[in-house]
């Protein structure tokens, strides 16, 4: 074969099953036993339907085919996770050499799963979502690709500045959004952590609709257990990822850990949806909303419960 087909779902590539207008992640409307608001329809597109498990699959491959490597060189990338996953899986398929930071912190099924695939890993003490430009995850990826002893063997992507980060979304989830609603969608939900989602989604859905009221979701605390999620209210302007813009955001929704992991659950029980706790605060957020406005809302389900199981089930059992 010589090219996708996308009705067929046949390629020559993994590449191929990452989403994009022609070939979207679904979208799923929360039932009325989750959502009992029928004036404010609630969607989750859900990017577990990437083919490495989550929304940072399209800026793994913009990052990667951007990115210049040449013969002998390796990628380094700080990631809480789902990013280093992505980059990962593409780059072994493309025979590139990955190494990945991240912080100790992050779930073991993601651990597992980086080395797995055979990744050098390199953990730092760190919170779940890298935080500061020097130190921790992002400090120690950037040390080791500027190390004078290294010159010339690493390329440093850093989702964190890298505008490729917003212009993956701009490209693919806020077209993919556009489209899937007809136009129709009048709130959009999604988490702050590197912010190439919120920042790229947004600009492109208020271009075509000005008035959408896009709200950004946050941890309650900086001191949180929501693996890649960050709390902006408060945070030095230094440390606020660069490509955000904040100018899009019409509102910022805090959630706590325990709303974030029910909310999660409760789309498991009643929704058979299997999210991370992410997707479980943005949720959260949105239900709140409900209970006051009116019109179509999307949120973004950023990735699949199966790196979260023993975080879930500790959650669990403290209910018990």
């Amino acid at each position: 074969m010589t090219g996708p087909n996308d009705q067929l779902r046949v390629y020559d590539s993994i590449e191929g099953l990452i989403s994009n207008p022609e070939n979207p992640t679904p979208m799923v409307r929360v039932n009325e036993g989750i959502n009992p608001h029928p004036g404010f329809p609630i969607y989750l597109k859900l990017e577990r339907y990437n083919p490495f498990g989550s929304v940072k699959d399209r800026i793994a491959l913009s990052m990667l085919e951007h990115a210049g490597i040449k013969k002998g060189q390796s990628l380094i990338e700080p990631s809480s996770g789902n990013t280093g996953i992505a980059l990962a899986s593409l780059a072994n398929a493309r025979g590139i050499p990955v190494e990945i930071a991240v912080p100790d912190r992050i779930p073991e099924e993601k651990k597992k799963l980086l080395r797995l695939l055979g990744v050098e890993l390199w953990e730092a003490d760190d919170g779940l979502c890298p935080l500061f430009p020097n130190e921790g995850a992002r400090g120690l990826a950037k040390s080791i690709a500027e190390s004078p002893r290294n010159e010339g063997s690493y390329v440093y992507p850093n989702q964190y500045e890298n505008e490729l980060n917003v212009r993956a979304h701009y490209e693919t989830t806020g077209p993919e959004i556009w489209r899937q609603t007809r136009g129709k969608i009048d709130y959009f939900f999604a988490a702050f952590g590197t912010c190439g989602t919120i920042t790229g989604v947004s600009k492109y859905l208020k271009e075509k609709k000005p008035d959408i009221k896009v709200i950004g979701i946050e941890p309650e605390t900086a001191e949180h257990n929501l693996p890649g999620m960050k709390r902006i209210t408060g945070l030095r302007d230094d440390l606020v990822p660069k490509i955000l813009d904040m100018s899009l955001i019409d509102e910022v929704i805090s959630v706590s850990d325990e709303d974030a992991y029910r909310t999660g659950i409760l789309l498991a029980r009643k929704g058979g949806l299997l999210v991370g706790p992410t997707t479980g605060a943005i949720l959260f957020a949105a239900l709140q909303c409900a209970k006051e406005q009116k019109g179509l809302a999307v949120a973004i389900s950023p990735d699949d419960i199966y790196k979260y199981i023993n975080t879930y089930i500790k959650f669990i059992d403290g209910q018990t």
